[in-house]
């Protein structure tokens, strides 16, 4: 813009009203705040009802909450026009729905400006509050219907969506308990390399029927579009995806396999510190000083950690710690491995392994075989299906959480699933032309 096109002034177009209809006659301005004056574009004094011309009968006063304009609050103050039929005494007004809906308090560009805020920046409701100079109350309930108009109820939004992730979410901590719902993920971008995962639903529940009703209610086309379903060790989501999508292949993710076998080795460290000294681990203590050691993969180790490491395995009292931290970083590294096959046979030979022989001394290589074991297929699934994994899905949870803490928590189940689909649901203004 290095040679621009000036044109006359226009404070109509400056202030964005002219899309709304009107025309602005006069300002008033405060450090506070600034006030509009306007009035309708379009005289329309002909009568619906019969067709005849109104008499002019006085104006009303209509305000409206506008764009913020330089760093303060800005209101609409238009000047509606009354009109009454002579022939059958008909009364009506000026049509201001262009500038805003029947009884809002927003006009429409402030809508549009602050759930663009919420979607895009990602602003709290009270910062747009502020910013329009409006209770709470009225720019939430005005987000939440501009959002499920424009964004949620677009049928589109399902549309080419082939890989899928679920999870639980808790979504409220109380005194009596937690309170959780299961949230499904669109993984089709991270797959194709296309974009970041995005939020598809949120069901009240976390359960294998909820997953399966929810799977239920959509449609045939997308039902028969999902080719694989990213999942955590919960047998629940599984069952439902294999009832309601037998065609789909089900892929427990890298991050639950390798959180599996590191609570294993966790449980055998702690096991072996109580076996030993008789009570927790405290600082100070060998085995407690290397908790953090123990879950480095072995091509990260410092000389130090090593170092470390090889005093704990010294001891004859830590074998079987040194046991499950051998398959703890089998399985790392059957992830890390850069050739997808490789990897895969990696990680079948220590399930192989798992199943047979493993002395009953080791509980928690026992138990951590017999997960493996009963999930090794949709374990083994994920090298086939490189690309596939619920990683963006926990990634998602950490923006949900995000979410509730800017908004100092959510009391209300609905509202919380609206705002969490509007600020991680993937839309972009690109994508959607009335938030550009």
């Amino acid at each position: 813009m290095s040679q621009p096109t000036f044109t006359a002034p226009d404070l109509d177009t400056f202030c964005m009203v002219d899309a709304l209809g009107l025309t602005v006659t006069g300002q008033h301005l405060e450090p506070e705040r600034a006030v509009l004056q306007c009035r309708v574009r379009e005289d329309d004094p002909w009568c619906r009802s019969c067709g005849g011309e109104g008499i002019p009968k006085g104006t009303v006063l209509r305000k409206l909450a506008h764009v913020p304009l330089g760093w303060r609050p800005t209101q609409l103050w238009i000047r509606v026009r009354r009109y009454r039929c002579p022939d059958c005494l008909r009364v009506w007004r000026q049509d201001t729905t262009d500038a805003a809906a029947p009884r809002a308090k927003l006009s429409r560009h402030a809508v549009l400006w602050a759930l663009k805020s919420v979607v895009i920046d990602r602003m709290s409701i009270a910062r747009l509050a502020a910013g329009l100079d409006c209770s709470w109350h009225t720019v939430n309930d005005a987000v939440l219907a501009a959002g499920r108009q424009l964004l949620l109820e677009d049928p589109r939004r399902f549309d080419g969506v082939a890989v899928i992730g679920v999870d639980e979410h808790c979504w409220r901590h109380t005194g009596r308990g937690s309170r959780y719902v299961t949230v499904i993920i669109d993984l089709t971008p991270v797959r194709d390399g296309t974009g970041p995962a995005r939020l598809l639903d949120m069901v009240e529940g976390r359960s294998k029927a909820v997953f399966a009703t929810w799977l239920g209610t959509q449609s045939e086309d997308f039902r028969a579009g999902v080719e694989v379903v990213a999942m955590d060790g919960f047998t629940g989501f599984k069952t439902a995806a294999a009832e309601e999508l037998p065609e789909a292949t089900a892929v427990m993710d890298p991050f639950h396999v390798v959180a599996l076998a590191g609570d294993a080795l966790d449980q055998a460290r702690q096991r072996i510190q109580r076996e030993t000294t008789g009570r927790r681990g405290r600082s100070g203590d060998p085995l407690y000083g290397a908790r953090k050691t123990l879950r480095t993969g072995v091509d990260l180790l410092t000389p130090g950690q090593g170092s470390k490491l090889d005093r704990v395995f010294g001891s004859d009292e830590h074998v079987e710690l040194e046991a499950t931290w051998s398959v703890y970083q089998k399985v790392v590294a059957a992830y890390r491995c850069g050739s997808k096959p490789a990897g895969k046979q990696m990680l079948t030979e220590v399930i192989d392994s798992l199943r047979r022989g493993v002395p009953a001394k080791l509980v928690e290589l026992k138990k951590l075989g017999r997960t493996l074991n009963r999930r090794a297929v949709d374990i083994l699934a994920y090298f086939d299906r490189p690309g596939t994994s619920n990683g963006p899905t926990e990634a998602i949870n950490g923006r949900l959480e995000h979410l509730r803490g800017t908004a100092l928590g959510f009391r209300n189940l609905t509202n919380y699933i609206t705002r969490a689909l509007l600020d991680t649901g993937g839309f972009r203004p690109l994508l959607h032309p009335h938030l550009r």
